[in-house]
């Protein structure tokens, strides 16, 4: 049967990183399904899906993951996920939102608190800071994926961020 895990990792960003969780997934004869990996300050993260067969599998992957913190210093968790792959939908539902502005506590808190209460899932949510080369303004901003429910069009959801962005003074796009 096979079994599938999530995995996080992080260490301090440096060559090498990559080849080494994946050297262990890969030794472990597993397979590396999906991904999220970037570097997050001097941190590189990776955010993992894998699937792999045999016995005591989560113990020998457990082991591994102690081992690279032991000789790596890269933390590593890993959990068994039960899963099954959803069925694709055509696309219809997706929608992508767009944030940019001057960056202040509880940009992204607010924007997915918004879109909890209306039945909104985030698929994939991206920020970043950033600064105004002249004058050093600090800026954020969000990409979010988000699939919405039959109940909540587009144009409804552009109307209720639209109300959002004027009260915190962001510029919000829904595409």
């Amino acid at each position: 049967m096979e079994n599938k895990f999530i995995m996080t990792a992080f260490g301090k960003d440096r060559p090498g990183i990559v080849a080494e969780i994946s050297e262990l997934i890969f030794e472990n004869r597993c397979r590396l399904e999906d991904s999220n990996m970037g570097r997050l300050a001097d941190e590189f993260t990776l955010i993992l899906l894998l699937s792999g067969t045999g016995e005591n599998l989560q113990e020998k992957l457990s082991t591994e993951c102690k081992r690279l913190e032991r000789e790596k210093n890269i933390s590593v968790f890993i959990r068994p996920l039960e899963y099954e792959r959803p069925v694709e939908k055509n696309g219809d539902d997706l929608c992508t939102i767009k944030v940019d502005g001057i960056d202040q506590a509880g940009i992204v808190y607010k924007i997915s608190r918004l879109l909890a209460e209306n039945s909104i899932n985030i698929e994939t949510l991206r920020s970043r800071k950033k600064f105004l080369p002249n004058t050093g303004t600090a800026m954020y901003a969000v990409e979010i994926t988000a699939t919405l429910p039959e109940t909540v069009t587009k144009n409804d959801l552009s109307k209720k961020l639209e109300s959002l962005a004027n009260e915190i003074h962001l510029d919000i796009r829904v595409g």
